[in-house]
């Protein structure tokens, strides 16, 4: 009965949408499942065997705004190169999932990452100043930060204001 259902009301991933889900994972602080969907969505997924590469049909290093299933074009990309999908899916990882956040200056980090992950690295550069960043996660948590040193001196309000001074500040992120 299930098959002939989905037979009339094909599934087909709508990547704005799915981009938005793994968002609303992540403020949930659903780790897990934000990281599950967004491997799901990559498109080198969709490009693992040949099989896969003949019915995708599309770049897998571009993110399509869709993936069909109607029966004659089940599993083929649609759309790369022209749709907003990507920067969402950047969006999702770089902002929701790594925790990178900069608003009026301001540098915080807010991860929501599976609870394998014990550790990661992000270094950004702003002017000649440079943010080497290490987070890590030795209790296995979905999120949480409960320590933010910068150059071996805790932040209480744990975040840093962003300075172009030729600066180079070490940030440990502890959850």
């Amino acid at each position: 009965m299930r098959e002939k259902q989905n037979e009339k009301c094909p599934q087909e991933q709508y990547t704005h949408a799915a981009t938005w889900t793994i968002i609303a994972e992540a403020m949930l602080g659903f780790g897990d499942k934000a990281a599950e969907l967004f491997r799901m969505i990559n498109p080198i997924e969709h490009a693992r065997t040949k099989e896969a590469i003949k019915k995708y049909k599309v770049e897998p290093y571009v993110i399509a705004a869709d993936v069909y299933s109607s029966h004659s074009l089940a599993g083929r990309g649609g759309w790369t190169w022209y749709t907003g999908s990507a920067s969402w899916y950047y969006k999702a990882g770089i902002e929701y999932m790594l925790g990178f956040k900069i608003e009026k200056n301001v540098l915080k980090i807010e991860p929501c990452i599976p609870k394998d992950w014990k550790e990661y690295e992000m270094h950004y550069k702003v002017g000649n100043s440079m943010y080497h960043i290490k987070v890590n996660n030795p209790n296995g948590k979905n999120t949480g930060v409960e320590k933010f040193v910068v150059n071996g001196e805790e932040k209480k309000e744990k975040q840093i204001r962003l300075q172009d001074n030729n600066g180079i500040y070490n940030i440990e992120v502890w959850m």
